[in-house]
């Protein structure tokens, strides 16, 4: 997924509001030099490399419209509280994505409207038949899983996609929380075992199911 214009116009429009030079290369993550409450360019290092992963956590959370707001408040609050990131702890980025799921939280009612929207979808009655067009399985798939998202607990699900969609360790979403390792691990724990409930013998890596029919969502009801 690439990031949308107006990701990039948000992203545009934070740089300028606080005095950073325009960089072309966002998909490099450089090591942090220098503490982010001392250093301006360590910031921006950091906001430069993060800006966009942080807008399609979002995005694929509440939708782009919401997601350029709550990006650049996210590092809006970052650039406020920079002082407080401790650089012993590694690279910003689980830091950022823990401002950004604290703030997701006050959007919890948007979240859980676009997932029984995204469930309500009617598709393909099966997957496609070229097993290789990701895109096709994505959609197909979109309406099982958001249904199953909407079912887990908030806990659950702040977890559950920091681990999928951002890619972080139990130990990075600990520490983006201020929650212990040991309960994080649970949390994702539970929230995987909800989802198979629901979903049944579904392949997370190839995005299908092992059955020959998929389940309807009536059948996962009962």
């Amino acid at each position: 997924m690439f990031p949308s214009a107006s990701s990039c116009n948000g992203q545009e429009s934070f740089r300028q509001e606080h005095g950073m030079e325009r960089q072309d290369r966002t998909d490099i993550a450089p090591p942090l030099k220098g503490s982010l409450d001392e250093d301006p360019q360590a910031f921006e290092a950091a906001f430069t490399a993060n800006f966009q992963s942080v807008h399609r956590f979002l995005a694929r959370r509440v939708g782009s419209a919401l997601a350029d707001d709550l990006a650049a408040e996210t590092f809006a609050v970052a650039f406020r509280r920079r002082d407080s990131f401790d650089p012993s702890l590694g690279e910003p980025r689980a830091w950022l994505f823990g401002i950004a799921t604290n703030l997701l939280r006050a959007h919890w009612r948007e979240e859980q409207h676009l997932l029984t929207l995204e469930a309500r979808i009617v598709g393909e009655p099966g997957p496609p038949v070229t097993e290789s067009d990701d895109d096709a399985l994505a959609r197909w798939v979109a309406p099982y899983l958001a249904r199953a998202l909407g079912l887990l607990s908030q806990d659950q699900r702040d977890v559950l996609l920091l681990h999928a969609w951002a890619d972080l360790s139990s130990e990075e979403i600990g520490s983006a929380l201020g929650v212990p390792a040991g309960t994080i691990r649970s949390r994702l724990s539970r929230a995987r075992a909800e989802l198979r409930h629901y979903l049944g013998d579904f392949d997370f890596d190839r995005w299908l199911f092992y059955e020959k029919d998929a389940p309807t969502l009536e059948d996962r009801e009962r």
